[in-house]
């Protein structure tokens, strides 16, 4: 099986290279693995610190990573981080993550990659972030004794390892010398297969969304633009978030006001915003010192990196890519208790579906559902309110797993000092 499992893999990076000719991220892909080996080394060869090597698939599990390697630098600043990525999505963004010593795309999972890059690398402990399974580098952390922990991590029934054919895939989960899982349901799968090593953590986004929440900076354009008016953001919206909403904002006759931040910027969509609404409107890189941001019903954000704070003014919020693909993140809002409005496809977001039925995040259709729940929010102060105090144990209730990881990571590395 593992040399059906490494001829897969071969294959696979075969077929990245000949993509790589005509897609860009393939080429990503290929080019960022180049010389891996060297640039390793080089990283590595004045190193005399503790090596904690954290591996992410892509960007969303190095925000679920991230609160760990920064709680890891805060109590032990010494510890050298090697941060790998599987998927350019995440290598390029992050790459250059100041709390990371190191960061690098992992080498495809062959035994002799895997036997090169742990010599190498030497990691005190290594972590592997919510999904990351590679056979090779297990088994080589297993043979070298170098403690490895999943973190963030989530099972569902129908995956693999619980299959009745899933016995080899299974060993990779009896690998780990312990797995943080985010919620009682994975445990409860863990153990049906024979696994005691596990401890229902919580998930490390919420210590993330908390995080960026207290260090949220005032906007203040957004103040004077809010002006004790009922504020509904949306954000990462898309087309068909914005139909609903622009209808919406159309029609309405109370004192309201609308913070739009579309998932995309560019010209184009921006004047596609613009060309819905009939209310008097005002782009975020049109207001000056002297704007008299009360004169306008909607503030459409053509930026990146302020979402995140504007969402601290919100009454009521709406989260784009729900008639897409799916949801983007709603954990932002939710740590500041406000009401969230979704599209219908939110079913594989865990979070999602825990607020749905708290009555806390409401999914809706089509317009007539949007109108109806929004008005319904609009005009209920006490729904409002119990929102907000239910929102806030929901956070309250899954935040903490970066404390159990990291004290316990820090006696192992007490060890290695």
């Amino acid at each position: 099986m593992r040399f059906i499992y490494t001829f897969v893999i071969r294959f696979y990076n075969l077929l990245i290279k000949i993509g790589s000719v005509r897609l860009p991220k393939a080429k990503q892909w290929v080019q960022g693995r180049q010389k891996w080996r060297e640039k390793l080394t080089s990283a590595l060869q004045e190193n005399t610190n503790p090596v904690v090597w954290i591996h992410c698939s892509s960007l969303g599990e190095f925000e679920q990573g991230r609160p760990v390697i920064e709680e890891i630098k805060a109590k032990q600043p010494n510890v050298f981080i090697l941060l790998t990525f599987f998927s350019p999505s995440g290598y390029e963004i992050r790459k250059n993550y100041p709390q990371a010593d190191f960061i690098s795309y992992l080498p495809l999972d062959t035994p002799k990659n895997a036997k090169d890059f742990l010599r190498i690398a030497n990691p005190s402990v290594a972590i592997f972030v919510k999904y990351e399974f590679w056979y090779n580098y297990l088994n080589q952390l297993r043979q070298n004794k170098i403690p490895f922990w999943l973190i963030s991590g989530i099972f569902r029934k129908k995956q693999h390892f619980f299959a009745f054919w899933g016995g080899w895939f299974r060993k990779h989960l009896h690998f780990f010398d312990h797995l943080y899982v985010q919620n009682q349901e994975s445990g409860d799968l863990l153990k049906s297969i024979h696994i005691q090593h596990y401890t229902v953590a919580g998930d490390t986004r919420f210590d993330r969304v908390k995080q960026i929440a207290l260090q949220a900076k005032v906007i203040p354009e957004a103040e004077r633009f809010v002006a004790n008016r009922f504020v509904f953001v949306a954000g990462s919206s898309w087309p068909a978030d914005e139909d609903l909403i622009a209808t919406y904002i159309n029609q309405t006759t109370s004192k309201e006001c609308f913070i739009i931040a579309p998932h995309e910027i560019h010209k184009e969509h921006i004047d596609q915003i613009v060309s819905k609404l009939e209310k008097p409107h005002i782009l975020f890189s049109q207001i000056d010192d002297t704007t008299n941001l009360t004169l306008f019903d909607v503030l459409i954000v053509d930026n990146i990196g302020m979402l995140s704070a504007l969402y601290r003014y919100a009454n009521v919020v709406m989260i784009g890519g729900g008639f897409g693909k799916g949801i983007h993140n709603i954990l932002e809002p939710a740590v500041y208790g406000v009401p969230i409005l979704i599209g219908p496809k939110f079913q594989k977001f865990r979070e999602a579906v825990d607020l749905i039925e708290r009555n806390t995040v409401f999914p809706v259709n089509n317009y007539p559902e949007f109108e109806t729940t929004l008005r319904s929010l609009r005009a209920d102060s006490e729904k409002l309110k119990h929102i907000n105090e239910l929102q806030n144990a929901y956070i309250e209730q899954m935040s903490g797993s970066t404390k159990v990881i990291v004290e316990r990571l820090t006696s192992i590395l007490s060890r290695s000092i």
